[in-house]
């Protein structure tokens, strides 16, 4: 049974900084890619950051691209997303996910090839 868990959420002030986790159980971990999504009350789930199964490529939406960083520890099953330069427009639930045919070109930020999801975490920015 795989499990994601996602944590290190939390209400910050604009300007700071957040580093989520997520652990993942029930599958090889180091040959999986995986994806950083979110989703705010009202919009649409956005793809935010992929990274390959061996670290070896990652990519970001344009909306993030040059403040957070997407990162991935085989040795510990973990996934992380850190993020810079916190604005309210990122508040939302950001949520952990991967898939057996996930990559990190084409439609990944559709989020179509997930199989596995966390349950989320909240990250809150304040002005």
């Amino acid at each position: 049974q795989v499990q994601v868990v996602e944590s290190g959420g939390g209400t910050v002030q604009a300007g700071a900084s957040l580093r989520l986790s997520c652990t993942v159980s029930g599958l090889t971990f180091d040959r999986y890619a995986m994806a950083w999504f979110r989703q705010a009350p009202g919009k649409e789930r956005e793809g935010v950051a992929c990274i390959s199964w061996n670290s070896g490529r990652s990519v970001y939406a344009d909306s993030v691209k040059g403040r957070f960083t997407i990162s991935k520890d085989n040795a510990k099953n973990t996934l992380y997303l850190q993020m810079n330069s916190l604005t309210p427009e990122d508040t939302a639930m950001y949520y952990c996910a991967t898939g057996s045919y996930m990559s990190c070109s084409g439609s990944w930020p559709t989020g179509n090839s997930v199989d596995y999801w966390g349950q989320g975490t909240q990250v809150t920015v304040s002005s």
